[in-house]
């Protein structure tokens, strides 16, 4: 059972035509449409110009479930903006103007 805990490890792990293949194959399955504005009732269409508008998420983290890497009932297509908040990446700092009365 491979693992996938360093850097190096997922790198190569993503980059393998056995991933693109099945990523490919998710995104066809879930109608490139993020699985979490969907279920938010938000409609986003798929940008084909832009480089990547759409993730493919591990439910269980290869990390911790590497039996599961290429488990597809284990992946769900998200947009950019949802994936990089179930991770906690770039998420928008508080104003702390936000709740001052405007005049």
């Amino acid at each position: 059972m491979p693992e996938y805990k360093t850097t190096e490890q997922k790198r190569k792990f993503y980059k393998s035509k056995e991933w693109r293949t099945l990523r490919e194959r998710i995104l066809k399955e879930q109608n490139y449409e993020c699985q979490e504005c969907k279920r938010l009732g938000l409609v986003k269409l798929h940008d084909p110009t832009k480089h990547k508008s759409l993730d493919i998420d591990h439910v269980n983290e290869i990390e911790t479930h590497p039996e599961l890497a290429l488990e597809p009932s284990n992946l769900r297509v998200l947009c950019i903006p949802h994936h990089n908040a179930k991770h906690g990446r770039y998420q928008r700092k508080p104003n702390k103007w936000e709740a001052d009365e405007r005049w």
